[in-house]
């Protein structure tokens, strides 16, 4: 029976534990998306927390797709020696290092972008200040081209792989999400619609990034609200993210974001993380609030997750995954 202290095989890679340090957003970059060294010792000081793995916040993998001014970038070469640095800083605490790569979407603030926001339809993300504008085929279609690129400069700054953004109501999410993809075309509609745009581009970046690098896909599960993706309904096509080139799904919340007001208690994702491990054949991350060692262990042992991600009292206390699992011992 697996507990938070078994490593895990993942393709080329075996990861130490089962505790991921999850992607949160610092900011900490200048306004072009380069590496401050504010950010690269963040990482490396939390990389040495005796986590499995870590996940870098979302990097934007073009201009128009960034949510903030101060965001990492991932979207032009002149990134990758900033990146390297990040890699080079979380594999000295020998953790196995994860880009994730994004684009925000209609959640792109015209302040951030100096743009409008862009979306499949004209719907905007729940509690969103700004209508996006949808988007025409041809930008839909530039959109698995951006992720392979930037998947292709996460590899050549060192990483171990890359995943990507499906979730907290960013492009691929809403694109996924009934609720804000209303599009007639070959984009919306039906499940195989909604699906189009994440599948072609999870088959590119699988494509970039070679038989040996991990994908991972941070995948939306749970809108939250009325007329959204259900984790039923999110369970019904995980299969197809796994033909896709999938090897790790790290199931979040979807337009509801990562901290739902209305979500209490330690892991809120994790009942709708379960519904989709049922469905597939790759290990689930779950993630929401989790703090305590024995809570964690406990998912894992009760097989309602392969692993957990903990952000907040990551963020708190940089050695916490070493103290939990020491402490069970």
């Amino acid at each position: 029976m697996p507990t938070l202290s078994t490593p895990l095989p993942l393709r080329s890679h075996t990861l130490r534990n089962r505790i991921v340090m999850p992607p949160m957003a610092n900011n900490l970059c200048d306004d072009e998306g380069r590496v401050s060294d504010r950010l690269v010792e963040h990482y490396r000081r939390h990389a040495a927390g005796g986590q499995g793995m870590v996940i870098v916040e979302h990097a934007y993998v073009t201009p128009r797709g960034r949510v903030d001014p101060h965001q990492l970038g991932i979207a032009r070469d002149e990134h990758v020696a900033g990146l390297a640095r990040i890699a080079a800083a979380i594999h000295e605490g020998n953790a196995v290092a994860i880009a994730q790569i994004t684009h925000g979407g209609a959640r792109c603030p015209s302040s951030a972008t100096g743009a409008e926001p862009l979306g499949p339809s004209d719907i905007r993300v729940p509690g969103d200040a700004e209508d996006p504008r949808p988007m025409t085929p041809a930008e839909i279609q530039e959109i698995p081209g951006l992720f392979a690129a930037a998947a292709r400069r996460a590899l050549a700054a060192g990483f171990d792989g890359v995943e990507v953004h499906g979730a907290h109501g960013y492009l691929l999410n809403e694109f996924t999400s009934p609720f804000t993809n209303r599009r007639s075309d070959a984009y919306g509609g039906s499940v195989d619609g909604r699906l189009r745009l994440p599948l072609e581009t999870l088959r590119a970046v699988r494509a970039a990034l070679g038989p040996s690098a991990l994908l991972l896909y941070r995948f939306g599960a749970d809108d939250g609200v009325d007329g959204g993706l259900t984790p039923h309904e999110a369970a019904r096509f995980a299969p197809r993210l796994v033909e896709a080139g999938v090897d790790l799904l790290d199931v979040s919340g979807g337009l509801c974001g990562s901290r739902p007001a209305d979500r209490t208690g330690q892991g809120f994702f994790v009942e709708a993380a379960s519904i989709v491990r049922r469905a597939v054949t790759i290990p689930v991350a779950g993630v929401g609030g989790i703090t305590d060692p024995l809570i964690a262990d406990r998912m894992i042992r009760e097989g309602l997750v392969d692993l957990v991600c903990v952000g907040r009292a990551q963020l708190k206390d940089p050695a916490w995954a070493r103290k939990a699992l020491e402490a069970l011992r």
